[in-house]
């Protein structure tokens, strides 16, 4: 089995993308890495050569290597499984969308509430500047691993994924877990008096626009969400928790700030002004420092082994590389929360949209819940997947996609849609540099 990673968010994964492929899944896999910078190169090799040692201490038998490269080609090569997680210098490249859509004179706001990163404007073009770097990563894997499957990372994740599919490619998708965090599962049932493994959820929805359709009491069997329904109304959950229930009969999910995105201005919401993209530098210099001890001192060494838990106590809570393996051996598995093609498991949306929801696989296949929506939110759910398809479709040039995708786009209410595209229009010729598709085609 040979798993390529390629993005740069990857070295931020690669301690917990080793340890589910070694440690807790057991398997024997060639991992190529991607890395363009030869210093960085030297600390995942070493860090990830200690970690292999480490395991096949461990579990003697098992076959593993790892090699760091700068050609994408050599690490893309025969590739069973490639696991995406980048983006297109997100923080700057937001930076100047913000600063395109502020206002230019003291009493005029602008656009500025569209700086978003996954919807809206700053949404759409966050969506084309990943397309790009998506498409080009496509087009180098039809020649080196035209069969591989796909696990994307890559943000705005419904639209990445969908980008990935076009392009023929089998591919999944993990987004922010709505099982963490201010509105995740977590902090949902701790509200209840109740641990997240004494439920079973049922969320269902969108990427970065999911909901909790269903709770029960696992030992018990009680239906808990009237509960949370209760809590809601009385403000407990927070304003914006409330309005989705009021609006579309269920609990919003995950940060529900990821939720506000998809929607018009709300008068008490304000996108952030400067979101997280990666790590900060502080904690790139940490974790490097703990990558090199690890690289040094082995990780059986006592300084070594500190290291370790400490890479993996800062680590992300989504696990790509449990995904990967689920569905590369066909083994029986629920995950919580994936990204995919509907094809009928949510039965009220079109079975091309790309839903987010639980993943079900038994004997290798995908098996549907048919899991149904309040009508209110099915509704907005398919507009907002329409928004999402053409999207994509204009992140690969289609300028008739992109002019659709204002002209529906509910992220859009009440705003001059012809200016929007005068707006959206500018702003591409801004990021001209990265979007040679569409300019292009303009061209």
């Amino acid at each position: 089995m040979k798993i390529a990673l390629i993005g740069q968010d990857i070295p931020t994964l690669l301690p917990t993308l080793l340890t589910d492929l070694l440690f807790v899944g057991r398997q024997s896999a060639e991992v190529a890495l991607e890395e363009k910078n030869a210093a960085m190169q030297d600390v995942l090799q070493r860090y990830g050569d200690a970690v292999i040692r480490d395991a096949q201490t461990r579990h003697p038998g098992l076959r593993a290597s790892l090699n760091v490269t700068g050609s994408r080609r050599e690490a893309l090569r025969g590739a069973d499984c490639v696991i995406y997680a980048g983006d297109c210098m997100a923080a700057s490249r937001f930076k100047m969308d913000r600063e395109a859509l502020s206002g230019v004179e003291e009493d005029d706001p602008g656009l500025i509430e569209q700086a978003r990163v996954n919807g809206g404007i700053g949404g759409l073009m966050h969506t084309l500047r990943q397309g790009e770097v998506v498409l080009d990563l496509c087009e180098a894997m039809q020649d080196s691993c035209p069969e591989a499957l796909v696990v994307n990372l890559g943000q705005p994740v419904a639209r990445t994924t969908l980008i990935f599919e076009r392009m023929g490619f089998r591919c999944f998708g993990l987004g922010r877990t709505p099982l963490r965090g201010a509105n995740g599962l977590d902090s949902l049932t701790k509200k209840l008096s109740c641990k997240p493994e004494d439920v079973k959820a049922t969320i269902a929805g969108l990427p970065g626009f999911s909901f909790l359709v269903g709770l029960k009491d696992v030992k018990a069997g009680d239906d808990l969400l009237p509960l949370l329904f209760d809590l809601a109304d009385e403000d407990q959950l927070g304003q914006l928790t409330r309005r989705w229930l009021d609006w579309y009969g269920a609990i919003a999910i995950g940060d529900v700030t990821d939720h506000a995105e998809w929607l018009p201005a709300q008068d008490d919401f304000i996108p952030e002004e400067e979101p997280v993209f990666g790590e900060s530098v502080e904690r790139r210099k940490e974790r490097i420092l703990w990558m090199n001890t690890v690289g040094e001192k082995g990780a059986q060494e006592k300084e070594g082994k500190m290291a370790q838990i400490l890479l993996l106590s800062k680590a992300v809570p989504i696990r790509p590389m449990q995904l990967a393996l689920a569905l590369l051996r066909r083994e029986d598995c629920d995950i919580p929360a994936v990204t995919r093609v509907n094809n009928g498991e949510l039965p009220q949306l079109a079975k091309s949209a790309m839903i987010e929801a639980e993943l079900s696989i038994r004997g290798g296949e995908i098996v549907p819940h048919g899991m149904l929506l309040p009508a209110p939110l099915a509704e907005i759910c398919g507009e907002i997947d329409e928004t999402n398809r053409l999207a994509a479709l204009a992140a690969a040039g289609d300028r008739i996609a992109l002019r659709e995708c204002i002209e529906i786009d509910p992220a859009l209410a009440g705003l001059d849609r012809l200016y929007v595209q005068d707006v959206v229009d500018r702003m591409i010729e801004m990021h001209s540099d990265v979007l040679g598709r569409l300019t292009d085609e303009e061209d």
